[in-house]
């Protein structure tokens, strides 16, 4: 009985094959096992002076690599450093320079609104913010401007709310959402003036 039971087996498993060749997830597995998800390459940049953050991002922009993160903050041996990450595919063509980077840094609120205005203007869109101490300008919000070369001309208004309370700031965030505006950013930090705010910047398409 065993011996037959064997043999049943046997001829299951060879009837089973033609229908286990058919199942396209097995038919198309990669003979080398190597995994289908990209891989990438970073570049970590820390300084705690802005303009020399600035420089550095786009000479790494012109590497092929784009803006991934920032955050500001002390490390163990750069002290109160901006630090930013960038990005890009393994697979990725060479280089082409199709990315360009602004870092606007200041403690007034009101000078980093007329900032932003000014690179809206000449296509650039933002893409993140942090706060830290630099060397000359003491506490400072840092805000990340990046313009694709390949947009098409697309240019933005920006509109930066700050305020110590957060009832205020819904009240603002409400006023401004019906005027076209989205939240694209927000930290809270010491500003030369109000002391700690809550820092928000919104962003719609300029219209023509």
């Amino acid at each position: 009985m065993r011996i037959k039971l064997y043999v049943c087996l046997f001829c299951l498993s060879l009837l089973a094959l033609p229908a286990l060749a058919q199942r396209p997830e097995l038919k198309n597995q990669p003979a080398t096992g190597k995994s289908a998800i990209p891989g990438f390459e970073f570049r970590v940049l820390a300084t705690n002076k802005t303009s020399t953050m600035e420089k550095e991002m786009n000479e790494t922009a012109a590497a092929g690599f784009r803006f991934a993160s920032v955050m500001g903050g002390e490390t163990s041996f750069g002290g109160n450093e901006a630090v930013v990450v960038m990005s890009k595919k393994l697979e990725d063509a060479p280089a082409n320079g199709r990315y360009q980077y602004k870092l606007l840094a200041t403690n007034k609120t009101s000078t980093m609104q007329k900032e932003m205005g000014e690179a809206g203007n000449g296509g650039f869109t933002y893409v993140g913010q942090t706060v830290f101490n630099s060397t000359f300008g003491g506490q400072e919000v840092v805000v990340i401007m990046e313009r694709d070369k390949e947009a098409g001309g697309i240019t933005y208004d920006f509109l930066l709310l700050a305020t110590k309370r957060t009832g205020t700031m819904q009240k603002e965030m409400v006023e401004s959402g019906k005027e076209g505006y989205e939240v694209v950013g927000m930290t809270v930090a010491k500003t030369a003036f109000a002391g700690a705010e809550l820092v928000v910047i919104l962003r719609r398409p300029k219209t023509r």
